[in-house]
């Protein structure tokens, strides 16, 4: 529940944020999206609008997106040059990158309880990284897997994938929610005048309740397309393995430690995740196991 809660609590803030420096912007353009959504030679401008404030957000996120994980999972970009454990990442994840026809990725160690992620705008300039409680408590060949699964995200583009569907949603529901405030705010006014009506504010307040559900709404869609990037990772790291048994091993054993926690911006990227939900980035391990063990023979081939 405090996942959920906390979920909620950043997309919401993400919301705000996003609609502030819209109105910004367009005061100082001198733009009235009120106006532009009240008729249809208005949509293609306002749906103009709602591309570029949705994307904009997405792209940013994905670009900053080593730099802003590095520092805030205090991550140790390694070579392998430190020690014997970090030898065996390091050419470990660059076996692993040469199977999956990618460019090594930067590889760095992070302190926290069990867990691993990918992230990076571009496959062939990635980061892969695991956390310390991890490395402690898993045998070898399970780090393999959860190391091809991340490997997986990343041969699979699943960063920019995640970045434009977000981004796509975004911008749906910018526009959206400005053409259900126009005709919320007609009907509340009689059709009147919307200024004499001291209609600015009303106007945008209902934009931001429109643009929090329906948020709300797409947040589910977004989620279940993550959970079905999850099971491919998995796959991914059967094939590059050449079976599924290390993955089920190491989902196994995931069930038995501490998931370490990650930021929303990568949850979706980790290896570790909970209890199936509406608002899950993961489908549960039980569920996981299951589609390893019901893959076609050949896929691990």
């Amino acid at each position: 529940m405090k996942r959920i809660i906390l979920f909620l609590a950043v997309n919401i803030a993400a919301v705000a944020m996003l609609t502030f420096v819209a109105a910004l912007v367009c005061s100082l353009l001198g733009v009235d999206i009120s106006e532009l959504s009240g008729d249809a030679d208005g949509m293609l401008p306002l749906l103009g609008f709602a591309f570029v404030f949705g994307m904009a957000g997405s792209l940013v996120s994905l670009f900053l997106s080593k730099k802003m994980v590095k520092a805030s999972m205090r991550c140790r970009t390694i070579d392998g040059s430190e020690g014997d454990a970090e030898r065996w990442l390091v050419d470990t994840i660059a076996d692993l990158a040469r199977r999956a026809g990618v460019k090594m990725p930067e590889v760095a160690i992070y302190p926290g309880d069990a867990n691993a992620f990918a992230t990076g705008a571009f496959k062939n300039s990635a980061l892969v990284a695991v956390s310390t409680g991890i490395m402690e408590q898993m045998s070898r060949e399970e780090l393999r897997a959860v190391l091809g699964h991340e490997m997986s995200h990343v041969s699979n583009g699943d960063m920019v994938t995640m970045c434009l569907a977000q981004g796509v949603v975004n911008t749906f529901v910018i526009f959206f929610a400005h053409i259900i405030a126009n005709v919320v705010q007609g009907a509340l006014s009689g059709g009147k005048n919307r200024r004499g009506r001291g209609g600015y504010g009303l106007y945008h307040m209902i934009v931001q309740v429109a643009q929090l559900a329906l948020g709300l709404l797409s947040s589910i869609v977004l989620l279940w397309y993550s959970r079905r990037r999850e099971y491919a990772a998995d796959a991914g790291s059967a094939r590059l393995l050449g079976s599924p048994s290390p993955m089920i091993a190491a989902l196994r054993r995931l069930g038995n430690l501490q998931p370490g926690v990650l930021p929303d911006s990568i949850k979706a990227f980790g290896i570790a995740g909970g209890k199936t939900s509406l608002f899950a980035t993961h489908p549960s391990l039980e569920d996981r196991i299951a589609a390893l063990m019901n893959l076609p023979p050949d896929t691990a081939a």
